[in-house]
């Protein structure tokens, strides 16, 4: 990559990325730069060219939607063979539209949870919704039904045909208000008694605990290794307590990003099945291409899935589901019919016509597309310190350098316009919690924006204070 670049950029007019993309144009079309070639990282390049990073990444995203580059997270930008690409005869008819992003105050940037990316989900929910309000299919007179929301459990069952869910039937989904709602459902229909425990993994999802001290239940925290609970640990703690249920995110843990390979899973399956435990599988970070079969088929006698679309399309419908164990759903079901007596039917017409709309696969894909181009930056500017993180994973898990705590990193990265979450706002109460944080992918915000935001983490973690505050 070195031969094609001068000391500067051309002398030329014109925005500074469409020098860089052009440059980088040319060197492929006249061979310069072969199919395969790797190009450098983007803080490489800008510093050798005096520009900003920014810049140089909306460059690399120019060619790359262009099909001309290709990004794979965590290895780099390389040049792609468009040998079978899609020529402009073949246009794809999608509903896509351009990523727009929001930027009021482009130095305050909230990392606390997960912002998507706008691609044309919000246009196609809005007409969605007229067409409900016009003519709704379930009606506007009477209470939701079991019935009447069938046709909103087969479109959940439609949208979720790709992942290893085992045996599943229309029958098994109850749907809630959101993930956390379906989480809460699940323990109202599993936990008895004065004291039940739940055990979570050491670091969890926040919504476990609340939900099970809602219900008077003890939180037992488990040890973890590299690939999620370790089976003797959670051997051991379901001895020691009246443990009822084990709630997991195997496929992309929250917070540090671990993945539970298939051997793992089985051996936690057999220590829930020898202490009669209940497993609950929060799979609310969606991975479309899963890597090991569900609980739900490793263990279906006592397995509790629960998703949303909070975390890959809007988290703005509040709309989740739980889908029970064969046997166990009209538990689940008296739950949430008792509970709030069934999710409205408005919105049961609403996700209907959209988990079966011909257009979300394209949306979803583009949603992706867009996270892991920012995720990409992220891991380019913060890869050099030991970080956790999957591909389309909406966050990454930093684990801090010697000099910085948590608690005093995240109040340096908010003076510098930055919010981000500490370790231990994962961690049960009292429990010691590593030196990390989880930094979300905020895709509201422009690109160069985020990157910004990122380099201004970097120069933290390259400078940590003299002392370390108590």
């Amino acid at each position: 990559m070195d031969t094609i670049w001068p000391d500067r950029l051309p002398d030329a007019s014109g925005p500074k990325y469409k020098l860089v993309s052009d440059t980088i144009r040319r060197a492929v079309d006249n061979g310069r730069l072969p199919v395969g070639s790797r190009l450098p990282p983007v803080r490489e390049l800008a510093y050798q060219l005096g520009i900003t990073p920014g810049t140089v990444a909306r460059a690399y995203t120019v060619l790359t939607d262009a099909g001309v580059l290709e990004a794979a997270v965590g290895r780099g930008t390389f040049v792609a063979d468009r040998a079978g690409a899609d020529t402009p005869g073949d246009p794809i008819e999608i509903d896509v539209i351009a990523h727009n992003t929001n930027d009021p105050d482009p130095h305050s940037v909230n990392l606390f949870s997960p912002h998507l990316p706008s691609v044309g989900q919000s246009q196609l929910i809005g007409r969605l919704l007229a067409d409900v309000a016009a003519a709704p299919p379930s009606g506007l007179m009477h209470y939701p039904s079991q019935a009447g929301a069938k046709p909103a459990r087969e479109a959940v069952l439609h949208w979720l045909a790709d992942l290893p869910l085992g045996s599943v039937r229309e029958r098994h989904v109850v749907l809630a208000n959101g993930g956390q709602n379906a989480i809460a459902l699940v323990m109202q229909s599993v936990l008895h008694g004065r004291r039940p425990a739940v055990l979570v993994e050491e670091l969890a999802y926040p919504g476990f605990r609340r939900s099970a001290e809602l219900l008077r239940a003890d939180v037992v925290p488990v040890a973890m290794d590299d690939h999620g609970v370790i089976p003797e640990a959670l051997d051991q703690a379901a001895r020691n307590h009246d443990a009822q249920l084990f709630c997991t995110t195997p496929e992309m843990h929250n917070p540090t990003g671990i993945y539970t390979p298939e051997p793992r899973r089985a051996a936690l399956a057999a220590v829930a099945r020898r202490h009669e435990m209940q497993i609950l599988e929060d799979a609310c970070y969606l991975v479309r291409d899963a890597r090991a079969p569900s609980y739900r088929m490793i263990a279906p006698e006592r397995s509790w899935f629960v998703s949303s679309f909070s975390k890959c399309l809007t988290p703005a419908l509040r709309f989740g589901f739980g889908i029970a164990p064969d046997g166990q759903a009209a538990r689940l079901r008296r739950a949430a019919e008792h509970g709030f007596f069934g999710v409205s039917t408005p919105m049961t017409d609403l996700v209907t016509k959209l988990l079966r709309h011909p257009q979300l696969p394209a949306l979803e894909t583009e949603i992706r597309r867009i996270t892991n181009s920012y995720l990409q930056a992220a891991v380019n500017i913060l890869g050099v310190y030991d970080l956790g993180w999957q591909a389309e994973a909406p966050f990454v898990w930093l684990t801090l350098p010697a000099g910085w705590r948590a608690s005093a990193f995240c109040l340096a990265a908010e003076a510098q316009g930055v919010r981000i979450r500490p370790a231990e706002d994962y961690a049960c109460r009292n429990a010691r919690s590593p030196h990390a944080v989880r930094l979300a992918i905020n895709a509201g915000i422009s690109l160069e924006s985020f990157e910004a935001a990122m380099l201004r983490l970097r120069d933290l973690l390259d400078n940590p204070p003299d002392r370390i505050g108590v």
